[in-house]
């Protein structure tokens, strides 16, 4: 059974620095079409942060342009999300989520605090 994992996450200052990465756990033989970062803030619902196709093309939230960055590696099934100059209000549980041919799974999360 396909899994998704991430890893990365935890506590940084404001104006600090993270790098999230997330990959399917075990030999994956299904096409991935896009991959994508999501984050969820205490009582608030969870909102899009980047997503990317597998062609390259990316969109994010208004709130992180400029200051995030979402990578993929096709050849490794990797996504990556380089975080810098970090604020409070990017605290929350970041979900990555990989639309596979037969559907899209979520991570379990990984926890982001930015201290100010």
């Amino acid at each position: 059974q396909v899994r998704v994992v991430e890893s990365g996450g935890g506590l940084v200052q404001a104006g600090g620095s993270l790098r999230l990465s997330c990959a399917p756990s075990g030999s994956v033989f299904y096409i991935i079409n896009d991959m994508g970062w999501y984050r969820q803030a205490p009582g608030k619902q969870r909102e899009l942060v980047a997503t990317i196709t597998r062609g390259g093309s990316t969109n994010s939230a208004d709130s992180v342009k400029g200051r995030f960055t979402i990578s993929r590696d096709n050849a490794k099934n990797t996504v990556n999300l380089q975080m810098n100059s970090l604020k409070p209000e990017d605290t929350g549980v970041y979900y990555c989520k990989i639309d596979f041919v037969f559907g899209a799974l979520w991570g379990q999360g990984t926890q982001v605090t930015v201290s100010s």
